[in-house]
């Protein structure tokens, strides 16, 4: 049996913010085999909830993507559980001590595993959901010459104001556990991470999802089948100070932070080089396709692809909605140009 992941040691690690990040590590997972020539590189970034096991929806055998016929590396966000993250840095970095790690300082990391690590220089795509097409976005602009082609789907280069409040919303849900404690709680604060994964529910969705009864789909006969579901998912599969860490990553998303751009968003975006189809879906409640549509404006080589769906942001969860998975292939596939 094959290990779910592997560790690139990343010792001393230099952030953003100026932090060091001690003994910082890595998880990550390839499949499939690098080619001769080097050039069938794919990189596949995990989402807020997902770890490289759970992107494994998004590839297989006859899919756009195929280890088959590509090399997938699968690396793990900061604060997942996985690479480096409050539940398993030891003090004084533990907990709520977690230093800010921002988009950025996730791709330098994941640039040292493909490029000094795996030895390899030219990426042919960038792909990923929710915050793994924010780390689409990042590669194409932090390393522009590297990276061929980006599909960022439900995402965005840029958390912005309204996603931001949303994310305020459900960690001020978590934080008002009375054993929240500040993050340095004996137990996990389990009234709140119920909470959390509620209120989540109410964004993941769309209005259209709830009101179509589309979650009898999924095979809860009420709405509260599906949010008690929620609840024991953020219960038995998270961290408290690792959702929140990873919160902290998302909030802060903007591919002009750091000394390439220094803030410009327009110029980070125009300095994309990659071929890019940028797919929201159109009932996305927190990621809508209007900033997708922005940000096509100001890229020299991007496709704005929007995407209808009842479903919201969880059309991408793999298995929800087969249309969005078709429209999501045929994108990969014109981008690979296979």
């Amino acid at each position: 049996m094959t290990q779910d992941f592997q560790i690139l040691e990343l010792g001393d690690f230099q952030l953003l913010s100026g932090e060091v990040f001690k003994d910082a590590k890595l998880a990550y997972q390839t499949y499939g085999t690098l080619s001769p020539e080097r050039d069938n590189v794919i990189v596949l970034p995990t989402f807020y909830t997902g770890t490289n096991s759970r992107n494994e929806g998004f590839f297989g055998p006859g899919r756009a993507i195929d280890p088959a016929r590509h090399f997938i590396v699968s690396p793990n966000l900061f604060g997942n559980g996985r690479s480096s993250s409050p539940s398993n840095t030891p003090a004084p970095q533990d907990g709520p001590r977690f230093p800010l790690v921002q988009m950025w300082d996730n791709i330098a990391a994941q640039h040292r595993l493909v490029h000094d690590h795996l030895g390899i220089e030219q990426i042919a795509l960038v792909a990923g959901w929710s915050m793994a097409g924010c780390q689409s976005y990042q590669w194409a602009a932090q390393y522009p010459d590297m990276v061929q082609a980006i599909l960022p789907f439900c995402a965005s280069a840029k958390t912005s104001p309204h996603n931001f409040v949303f994310l305020e919303g459900v960690k001020a849900a978590l934080c008002a556990d009375q054993t929240w404690n500040g993050g340095d709680y004996d137990s996990p604060p389990v009234a709140g991470l119920k909470a959390f994964g509620r209120v989540y529910a109410g964004w993941a969705f769309s209005q259209t999802f709830y009101r179509e009864a589309l979650y009898k789909q999924l095979g809860f006969e009420t709405i509260e089948a599906l949010l008690v579901d929620w609840e024991v998912d953020h219960v038995d599969g998270w961290d408290a100070n690792n959702l929140l860490a990873k919160l902290a990553t998302w909030q802060a998303g903007d591919i002009s932070a750091g000394p390439l751009y220094k803030g410009d968003f327009k110029a980070a975006l125009g300095a994309i080089k990659a071929r890019a189809i940028l797919m929201p879906c159109t009932q996305d409640l927190y990621f809508p396709p209007e900033d997708n549509e922005i940000e096509a404006r100001h890229m020299p080589n991007a496709e704005f692809r929007p995407y209808d769906s009842a479903w919201g942001h969880c059309a991408a969860n793999p298995g929800n909605d087969p249309g969005f998975t078709a429209a999501l292939d045929d994108g990969i596939r014109e981008l690979l140009q296979e």
